[in-house]
């Protein structure tokens, strides 16, 4: 019998899954260890059945009076040696336990086999077992049992049996082997690497001391060898509820389901034997910096399928859209205008973004938070966590956007610099800084204008503030224009002089005359300066009565030339001269003061002679005088 199971046993093959020749090195190692301490259990309990076992009490129902076809009944059932044999325990000693089995003597077993680990004694007297018969003293009428090999029979009977019929084992892993796990199964058994889960495991050790069931890949009785997987039976185990939820998943439909990882875009969920994709995006309406800031793995989760793809069997999963959406109402909310509480939960180069309940949030832009600072970036004024109070400026739920605004919960001091500093008014402010195109001044405290560069001086030529003005500089200016919507204030500070054109205008109107000197002399005419910084054009057209071809010949820088004021502008600052038309109005009064003698000179020769002729006259007819 003994032999047809080994026979069996050397021709049994894989038949769940293949096991690659590294990991069947490696269960051969832990195939000796099993198997050597087989053959040292057997030695130890052939040496412990060589000691005199103790002396067998009397049973009843033996004596001479026993009926003759009762005793021929049990020698036909009488059992052999080499067989697995059903007894009663009729004796508990302190050594050894002895078995009934209905032979013609009892046998006696080493107390040993019958203890557990922890010492405790696995049968008490009258309990039916199962022993092995090993073998018959015809001198000493005395028979030799074991109980180890009895449970070492019915293990392998067992592993054949779970083999044939693809069942699983109950086992408890033992400890760690090169490649692998060792497993108690009755006998030793070799659990490879990969065998250990569906998903490839990093740390073994985590399965230590675990109990569970195991599929028998591979067994050899000869060899004491056998190979199991904890994978095949969660794969099967898998399979069955993949069918289950088959039935089951369609859009829409809640299911539960187990976090089995977690990822930096979602997480993964186990709805049994299917995963689904939890995106990140689905699993709050509010913001998430990691999936496992909401979940975590092992965790049971109630979600909702969001899309099944049936050919390639994906499944997209929600978690938030079990709740309704928050952006649906936030017009009832937050109305424009309206004040609200918010916590900032982070931070930006252009804003800050404020949560103001869970999954509604708004933007509070950098220039929305100071009427007066220039903030460079929000962490000058604000943190993450920070609980702030906004108003709401503007409301988006189309595009899920809220602009909100922190400046608006003081007064706008724009609008009292507005009614304490009027247009055309006079201050007296600081320097702040300076530009390229201009200086800043202060108005009030964290409030600036800026004088333009063309604002500076009525007359000088300026190429930078720099020229006229440092930093801390104290100056007169006149408010030009403010700009409350815009936050700016326009300053003059020539304005706060009187104008030279203006003045220059009134003392040398069109026609008169002015002197000045040759500042520069160009191709089509001559600048002369007429007063300090003021300059006014000769052109060319106007350089001479007659035709100039190049004024150069006419005209050199710091020439001193009189001219005539044609055109004056105050508020271009432009003033055009010319030689031309001095000449001209020269002649002309060279002309009428002729004219003006002549005229004087003709006059009296006339008088005279019409005086004298009259004289003449009344002579000749005077009677007295002829």
């Amino acid at each position: 019998m003994e032999h047809n199971e080994q026979d069996n046993a050397e021709e049994t093959t894989p038949t769940h899954s293949e096991v690659t020749a590294q990991e069947q090195t490696q269960a051969r190692d832990v195939d000796t260890d099993s198997q050597a301490a087989n053959e040292s259990q057997s030695a130890g309990t052939a040496e412990t059945g060589s000691e005199t076992p103790p002396a067998a009490p009397a049973q009843p129902g033996r004596g001479g009076g026993e009926d003759f076809g009762q005793m021929f009944e049990e020698s036909m059932r009488s059992v052999q040696p080499g067989e697995i044999v059903r007894g009663r325990v009729v004796n508990i000693g302190p050594e050894f336990v002895t078995i009934d089995i209905g032979y013609k003597s009892e046998g006696h077993i080493p107390l040993a086999e019958f203890r557990q680990r922890d010492g405790q004694l696995t049968v008490s007297e009258g309990d039916e077992i199962e022993v092995y018969f090993d073998s018959a003293d015809s001198d000493q009428e005395g028979i030799v049992l074991s109980r180890a090999k009895a449970e070492q029979f019915r293990i392998w009977r067992d592993i054949e049996e779970a083999f044939n019929s693809h069942t699983p084992v109950n086992g408890s892993i033992v400890g760690k082997v090169k490649g692998g796990l060792r497993v108690d199964i009755g006998v030793a058994a070799f659990l490879p690497g990969s065998h250990v889960d569906i998903r490839p495991i990093r740390d073994l050790d985590q399965f230590l001391g675990k109990t569970g069931n195991f599929a028998i890949l591979k067994y050899n009785r000869a060899r004491s060898n056998v190979v199991v997987s904890r994978r095949a039976v969660l794969e099967q185990e898998r399979a069955a509820l993949r069918e289950e939820t088959l039935k089951v998943l369609e859009e829409g439909v809640i299911l539960e389901g187990t976090v089995k990882n977690i990822t930096d875009y979602g997480a993964f969920v186990d709805l049994g034997g299917l995963d689904g994709l939890l995106h990140i995006t689905d699993m709050s309406w509010g913001r998430i910096g990691h999936p496992s800031e909401m979940i975590k793995a092992g965790e049971t989760l109630r979600v909702v399928v969001l899309k099944f793809d049936v050919e390639k069997e994906r499944v997209s999963l929600g978690l938030k859209q079990l709740v309704p959406d928050p952006w649906g109402s936030v017009t009832e909310r937050y109305l424009p205008g309206s004040r609200v509480q918010g916590k900032v939960v982070s931070l930006a180069d252009y804003g800050a973004f404020v949560e103001l309940e869970q999954g509604v949030e708004g933007l509070l832009h950098v220039s929305e938070m100071s009427w007066t600072k220039r903030i460079s970036h929000p962490s000058k004024l604000l943190s993450v966590g920070d609980e702030v109070e906004v108003v709401v400026l503007d409301l988006d739920p189309a595009h899920r956007r809220i602009s909100l605004g922190l400046k608006q919960v003081s007064p706008n001091p724009w609008e009292t610099v507005r009614a304490t500093h009027p247009v055309g008014s006079r201050i007296h402010g600081k320097v702040k800084s300076i530009t390229d195109f201009g200086v800043f001044i202060e108005v009030e405290e964290g409030i600036d204008g800026l004088a333009h560069i063309s604002d500076l001086h009525w007359t000088r030529k300026i190429k930078h503030p720099s020229e006229l003005f440092k930093k801390g500089d104290e100056v007169d200016a006149v408010i030009l224009g403010i700009d409350v919507d815009n936050e700016r204030i326009s300053l003059g500070i020539k304005q706060s002089a009187a104008d030279p054109w203006v003045t220059l205008q009134q003392e040398h109107p069109v026609g008169s005359r002015i002197n000045g000197k040759v500042t520069s002399v160009t191709d089509f005419g001559v600048f002369v300066e007429v007063a300090d910084g003021i300059e006014g054009l000769i052109h060319i057209s106007q350089l001479s009565t007659e035709r100039v071809e190049k004024p150069s010949a006419l005209f050199e820088v710091g020439n001193v030339v009189e001219a005539e004021v044609i055109h004056i502008d105050p508020r271009e600052h432009k003033m055009g001269l010319s030689v031309k038309a001095l000449r001209r109005s020269e002649e002309r009064a060279e002309m009428e003061a002729y004219l003006q003698r002549e005229r004087e000179g003709s006059r009296f020769s006339f008088e005279d002679i019409l005086g004298e002729e009259l004289r003449l006259d009344r002579d000749d007819g005077d009677p007295q005088k002829s």
